[in-house]
């Protein structure tokens, strides 16, 4: 015979007080532990999004970042005559030869600096990245010192609005526009000519990178055939846009996740305490009716499940709240340094199916061990000994 799910509801609110400072430690523990795989998701979703499916980048083999890679102007020249890539209404290769580096500047608000990635670009990089939008001012034009700022850039650093000028090796660059980019990595980026860029960084003929669109997605394995297959090419490696991206988001969403992890077990051992104490305390104050339940023949399966029944409720409870709370964060964004190219990079947090699922069942599991030996307690107390203490 089961005990009805009322009966457990009945109990959580006749312990209103208990129940309460319970809830709320798990949802401290939850809101956290969210926080944590939302901040981890938010790094992903933002070096993901800059990609795109169909696009290519070609770097040099084992580099880490496209600020460690080496891409010879001649070949890309013989990359971009593959008859897989595809071509612009002028007939021309749609693709990109970027060169990569980092700029300090000032941030707003304090006197400290931060790492601010300046990529070079060729003009074909306009419609190749059609997820970055001109917000304020005009595009750069190209072979003048000229640059277009990231919102985020502009946001968060000092020194970069229209008409000001930053420093790119040996010469100032005018600001003349700020770019839309969205939750991609292109928000933190400065854009340049990458001709001009070359000259001042000492680059010679070699680029970081070249992207190009693929006329058909599935001929990416007919690119990385060719790429091996030519002799001048050996030293290279093409990778899917966002997978690249992808690649340089796990080292930091790793870190944020590991460390959160760690802090979120320090505390989740004291809300599952919390959980322990409260489920005993419940025992110890229902022993008459615990008794009282087992002599009207209820099995002792039947007072483990009702007791693990209400600390799970208890958890749960504690885990909406929680996650709920945690969702707000959804409107906070900030920047640090992305570990795999060292620059700033803006991002918030990201609430997905796979956060939330992993929040809840986090918050059962509080709920389940906490509860488990108080459960176990109330299911082997004897009948007789219990309605004695009546």
């Amino acid at each position: 015979m089961k005990i009805p799910f009322a009966y457990n509801i009945r109990n959580l609110w006749a312990r209103r007080l208990t129940t309460a400072l319970t809830v709320g430690g798990i949802t401290l523990v939850v809101f956290v532990f969210a926080a944590v795989l939302m901040l981890s998701q938010g790094v992903e979703d933002t070096l993901v999004a800059t990609g795109s499916d169909d696009n290519v980048i070609i770097i040099r083999k084992s580099s880490q970042s496209e600020m460690m890679s080496a891409v010879s102007r001649d070949q890309v020249g013989i990359i971009s005559t593959f008859p897989e890539i595809g071509q612009t209404q002028e007939g021309k290769p749609f693709g990109t030869s970027d060169v990569v580096t980092i700029i300090n500047i000032n941030k707003k608000g304090s006197n400290d600096m931060g790492n601010v990635s300046v990529r070079g670009i060729s003009a074909g990089a306009f419609s190749l990245r059609p997820q970055v939008k001109l917000k304020e001012g005009r595009w750069f034009q190209q072979g003048l010192t000229e640059v277009v700022v990231g919102n985020k850039i502009h946001e968060q650093f000092n020194g970069v609005d229209i008409g000001q000028q930053i420093q790119i090796g040996s010469k100032l660059w005018t600001v003349v526009g700020v770019m839309e980019a969205g939750k991609t990595g292109f928000a933190s980026e400065v854009w340049a000519d990458a001709d001009i860029a070359m000259v001042e960084l000492n680059r010679g003929t070699t680029f970081s990178s070249y992207t190009f669109k693929l006329k058909d997605p599935n001929d990416f394995e007919a690119v990385k055939t060719k790429l091996e297959a030519e002799q001048r090419l050996q030293d290279l490696d093409a990778k899917r846009e966002k997978e690249f991206y992808l690649e340089q988001s796990k080292f930091m969403a790793g870190f944020i996740s590991w460390l959160g992890l760690i802090i979120t077990v320090v505390f989740s051992g004291g809300a599952m305490i919390g959980a322990m104490i409260t489920m005993y305390a419940a025992v110890a104050n229902r022993t008459v009716e615990i008794g009282t339940l087992r002599a009207l023949g209820f099995r002792r399966r039947s007072i483990l499940v009702a007791f693990l029944v209400e600390a799970l409720a208890i958890s749960f409870i504690g885990g909406v709240v929680g996650l709920a709370l945690a969702s707000l964060m959804q409107f906070v964004s900030f920047s640090t340094t992305n570990f795999g190219s060292f620059s700033e990079l803006a991002f918030g947090f990201s609430l997905s199916t796979n956060v939330i699922v992993s929040t809840m069942l986090f918050s059962l599991l509080m709920g389940f061990v906490g509860g488990f030996l108080p459960a176990v307690r109330a299911s082997r107390m004897n009948i007789i000994n219990a309605l004695r203490a009546a």
